[in-house]
This record gives C-alpha cells, structure tokens and sequence, in this order.
C-alpha cells in the first residue's frame, strides 16, 4: 500500500467516525448518503451505489453516477448475476473486463458514451442482521480499478463495514431499513413497493406505518390510478395481520343481486343456482384484512348490512339460520368523495364514519413529478423480464417529456405508456433497447394547450349549430369526460351524472357512442 492510498484510508476512517458520532436520530437513507459521500473520495469511479435489500432483490439506498431512473429499479438477484456473485461473498469481487456477465447498470451510467456497456465492476457485502448492503464501483473503461492494491480495497471494505454494523445494531434504524422496501418474498417482492421519495409520498408512508399496527378500519382516498390497491396491500403486510388472509372485493363490479352473497356467502338451496354452500368474504378473510375497492359505489341496501357488520362483527349466510362471528380488519377504498355522497343521501353518515376511522389520501401524480424517474425505473426493469431483454433505458429526452405531462390517469397511465414505448424500442432496435423521445405517445402541456386553443378559434369561425346539435356534443362530452374519470365504469358515471344506468346506457348509445368499447 502507497503512501497515497494510506491517506485516503485514514481520511475515510475519520470521516465515517465523524458520521458515526453525528448520525444518531437520523434515518437509514441519510446515512447512505452521507457513506456514498465519503466513499466518493476515496475510490474514483463513473458510478457508485449502496444497495439495500434480502436474498432475493436488493434496491439502491444511494448512487451518484446513475441516471434519476436506477433508484426507482428494483433488482432481483436471481437475474442480476453479478450481484449475486457479490452476495455469495465475504470477500470484494472484482469481474473481468471481459467478462460476459450482463452488469445491472449497463446503460444507465450518467458519463459520456453511457450507452457502452460497463467494463469495469467491483463491488462487497456487508451482511447485516438478516439483510445485507452491497456496495458497487462502476466505470466505462476497462481496467480502471487496476492500479488499487488488494490491501488498499480490503482494508476500505472493512472500514466501511464496521461503520455500517455499528450504524445498522441500534433497532430503530434496523426496523427503518427493513421497512424501506417491505420484501416479504420472492413472489410478492415486486408488487408491494411503495415507490417514491417526494415529500408527499414520505407522508404517506409515514401514516401507513402509524395505522398498520392497529387494528383501525382504514379508508383510501383518491384519483383513479394513484395506487390505492397497493397502499391497502401495504397496510396490511405491515400489520400483525400479515400472515392471514388478505382478501379483495371490487364492489363496482358486484351487482345487488349476488352482491349479499359474495360478502356474506349462502347455503345451499338459499335461491335458484345456490347448488352448495359458499363462504362470503368476510368469511374467507376471517383472522386477516378485508379490502373493498370502490366502496362508494355499494347500493344503500347493502350498505346497511355492512353496517352491521363492521358494528358486532357478526356474519348471517343468504338462507341460514345461525350467525357467524369473525374477526376482520375492513380496509376501503374509493375515488369519490364520501362526505359530499353523504350530504346528498348517496351513502350512509353512519356507515363513513365506520369505515373512516383513519382516512389515507394517496396523492395524484400532479403532485409528486419528482417520482417520475424512479417509477419509470421501477417499471423499466419489470419490462426488462417481461420483453426478455438484457436492459431497457429510456433517454433524457423521453424523460423530460414524461415530466411535462398533466397524467390524468396518474401511476396507472404512466406505467402503460412506458410499456408502450418499451415495447417499441425493443421492436425498432436489435441490441439495445433504449427508449427516445419519439416512443413516447403523449404530448407535452404546451401541445394539448395549443390544440385546444387552435379547436376553439377554429369552432369560432365554424357556422353556427342548431340548439340539438349543441346539446348532443355536450352530452357526448360530458359523458366520456365522466367515463374516463371512473375507470370506464358505467354505474360509477352513472351516479356522478346523477342519472339511471341504464338511461345512461341508452343515451351513449343514441349519441353513436361505441358501449361495447367503453364497457370492454
């Protein structure tokens, strides 16, 4: 070891016996920021990242170097060899320039010709209580790394390790880590992030955390498209609940006339087609969570019966004589706003004030653009399995255009277009699948602006229309302006319209709407 590399050993070891001392009562991500700091000034490389995570995925804490979308990624070992060749290690890992392991970050390095492939990998682990931080050197040019001794990087690697034990032994940072990414198991590992780092979404996983360990019934609030599904998933994996039954019910979907007998089931022989007993719902999620999605949209009748419910947990089958007792934690969801149903008799005060023991508002995408890049990455890398494709970038261009968008239909738009552009870079280009500008089948603000504006100059300067053919086009307009708003649901539309589903039905109809595209 050089007198150079010495200094920066003990440069390092000062500054991360500095953060040690000064780190109490500050968060896991915070730490990792401030590590990835001082590990910056001591190895040069094009990209580092601290990734935290189990034997199955691993999800970066903090990089410089990557593109705003690798944070958002999440990687599963079982795909990423080269991180699993760093986790079975005790020791630092160094590959080959060669080498003909796909490396995680191909493509998504922020230094010039980031589009080469990476050369030079290295990387450690540092094995927590049942959980582990692997921390990864990434450059463009091969043999970068070459000229630091092997003393040099084991003696960095165990500096570093020892400040992340000592940081990661005190339990509330341990219990923050593990929360951070809710991994429960390799199959459901995809599926209950919470991706995010905006200032509203903290706050929403700050409550989330509050109202999973009690036993509180729990409302959903917001757009169509934002996740709510998701945060009920979250709630109840983070609850004490977890390892029961977490049953999910859409009551849009459930018609009055079988809608008794899914959520409380019947006995054989209750009405015609009843040929065996059924368990309803409630019933099914005994012991764990029960998840009505679009709650707002329960005819009065049955709201009733869910009153009674939720007040003595007591369960009655369609057709039997006995009662049914269960235990069941009732987590709800809806796009309309309940207070205002109630105030014009759509739906029960009694009931709301059940249901809403704590009400949760999942924001739109309006309100945390700054998530973009890490949802983009997120989707990105569930594409990269499903395309079966070594990688999938999307460039800065098509990321500024999907920052400038007003998402109407918020996460859940956002995800379809990028599978859209995904699906055509993988079709257009033969190696890499690098998603540009022209992929992206939105326009930005300024573009819908302008054609809206040029519409109207344009109607202006049109003759005039008769008074039917006025009313029709608002009709028209007001009617697909409320399908889209809830989900291209016609009994939802049906009530903000304030009219009969079927009249509604009838009425697109006469108007030359397509109901069978709508109601597909």
């Amino acid at each position: 070891m050089n007198s150079l590399e010495l200094s920066k050993l003990l440069e390092l070891s000062m500054s991360l016996s500095r953060l040690s001392l000064a780190q109490e009562g500050r968060e896991v991500k915070q730490y990792a920021k401030s590590l990835l700091s001082a590990l910056s000034q001591s190895v040069t490389a094009d990209a580092i990242a601290i990734l935290y995570g189990d034997q199955h995925a691993l999800t970066i804490l903090a990089c410089n170097g990557l593109s705003a979308d690798a944070v958002g990624r999440q990687f599963l070992l079982s795909e990423q060899p080269r991180l699993m060749s760093i986790f079975e290690s005790d020791e630092l890992v160094s590959f080959p320039a060669n080498s003909n392991l796909p490396d995680p970050y191909d493509g998504l390095l922020l230094a010039e010709e980031s589009r080469l492939p990476v050369h030079a990998c290295m990387g450690f682990k540092i094995a927590l209580q049942s959980s582990v931080l692997l921390v990864t050197f990434d450059c463009l040019k091969p043999d970068s790394f070459e000229h630091l001794s092997d003393v040099y990087m084991k003696t960095l690697q165990t500096i570093v390790s020892s400040s992340a034990l000592r940081m990661f032994e005190a339990e509330r940072l341990y219990e923050q880590a593990r929360s951070f990414t809710h991994t429960q198991s390799q199959k459901s590992v995809k599926k209950q992030i919470l991706v995010g780092e905006s200032a509203v979404m903290h706050s929403l996983k700050s409550e989330i955390e509050l109202v999973a360990g009690s036993e509180f019934n729990v409302l959903i609030q917001g757009d169509t498209g934002t996740g709510k599904e998701l945060v009920a998933k979250h709630v109840h994996f983070n609850s004490q609940r977890n390892d029961k039954p977490f049953v999910q019910i859409n009551c849009a979907a459930l018609p009055d006339s079988i809608a008794e007998s899914e959520l409380f089931g019947h006995k054989k022989g209750a009405f015609t087609g009843a040929d065996k007993d059924r368990l309803g719902k409630f019933a099914a999620a005994d012991g764990g969570t029960l998840f009505l999605d679009e709650v707002g949209e329960l005819s009065l009748t049955l709201q009733s019966k869910l009153l009674r419910v939720l007040q003595s947990g007591e369960v009655q089958a369609v057709g039997a004589d006995r009662i049914h007792i269960v235990d069941v934690r009732v987590v709800a969801a809806t796009n309309r706003d309940l207070k205002e149903e109630v105030k014009r008799g759509k739906f029960r005060a009694d009931l709301y004030h059940r249901l809403s023991v704590y009400p949760l508002f999942v924001p739109p995408l309006t309100e945390r653009l700054d998530d973009i890049p890490l949802l983009v990455g997120f989707f990105l890398e569930q594409l990269r399995g499903t395309l079966n494709a070594k990688q999938v970038v999307m460039d800065r261009q098509a990321l500024s255009r999907l920052m400038h968008y007003d998402w109407p239909g918020n996460v859940r738009e956002l995800e379809h277009c990028v599978s859209r552009a995904a699906l055509k870079a993988k079709h257009q280009q033969w190696q890499a699948n690098i998603i540009e500008i022209n992929d992206i089948d939105i326009e930005p603000k300024h573009n819908q602006q302008k054609r809206q504006a040029d519409r109207l100059i344009k109607e202006e300067k049109a003759d005039p229309v008769t008074m039917k053919l006025a009313v029709e086009l608002l009709q028209k307009d007001m009617i697909v302006n409320a399908m889209e708003r809830n989900g291209l649901n016609w009994s939802a539309a049906a009530r903000e319209l304030e009219m009969d589903r079927a009249n509604l039905v009838r009425l697109a109809k006469r108007l030359g709407l397509d109901v069978k595209k709508q109601m597909s």
